[in-house]
């Protein structure tokens, strides 16, 4: 009589998720609604809650050179934040280009961050490039209205303001065309400013997204 055939062992011991450990982000973003509904809704994301917690901060007075309103708040957030030991892992600011005609003080803006080591995720022109991302990998040179009338013929968004689930599930997608922009300037030796059209959200993106290490 043949043998029956030894089943193989199986090890008893469970394999255990390895949790990511969570860190607390402060974004300051310009803006009225487009902006902060997108970070607002980002924040709820169930993945984004797993490994960052999301402190909004938005600037909305449109007074002064934005972009450096912006940063100079993030520096000093962040000076307070290490004076009281707190607990903010990164310091962000999102914010635009804006053509036909620049924001001023952007490259001062931009100094400024690199010094107090703030994160920036710009866009340019403005942040509806960063949207239009979302449903096509779009790479020709727009001004401010010509990226809000094509980000209109995608969700039909006809006011400021955004349904974020339209844009939530495709939040990937955009990223790595927007990356994908970014590896195109640099190989063109495309420079700032004139790296239109380009988004830096994906690396706000980035931060806010569970490795695929993190877990065995």
């Amino acid at each position: 009589m043949g043998r029956a055939p030894q089943r193989k062992s199986r090890p008893l011991a469970r394999k255990v998720g390895v949790r990511v450990p969570r860190k607390t982000l402060a974004v300051f973003c310009e803006g009225e609604r487009t902006e902060p509904e997108y970070l607002e809704a980002l924040r709820r994301e169930p993945e984004v809650r797993e490994v960052a917690a999301v402190d909004l901060r938005i600037e909305s007075q449109g007074t002064g050179s934005v972009p450096l309103t912006l940063v100079r708040m993030a520096v000093e957030a962040r000076e307070r934040a290490e004076r009281e030991e707190g607990e903010v892992d990164e310091f962000w600011c999102v914010f635009d280009v804006e053509w036909p005609r620049n924001h001023p003080g952007l490259k001062e803006a931009i100094q400024l961050a690199r010094r107090h080591g703030i994160h920036l995720a710009i866009s340019n022109p403005c942040f509806e490039l960063w949207l239009i991302l979302h449903f096509e990998a779009y790479g020709a040179w727009l001004d401010n209205d010509a990226a809000r009338r094509r980000r209109r013929t995608h969700d039909g968004q006809v006011d400021k303001g955004l349904v974020a689930a339209t844009y939530m599930p495709q939040r990937a997608v955009a990223a790595r065309r927007a990356a994908a922009l970014d590896d195109r300037h640099k190989g063109d030796a495309t420079t700032f400013p004139h790296n239109n059209p380009s988004s830096g959200m994906y690396k706000l993106i980035a931060a806010t997204t569970v490795r695929a290490s993190g877990s065995r």
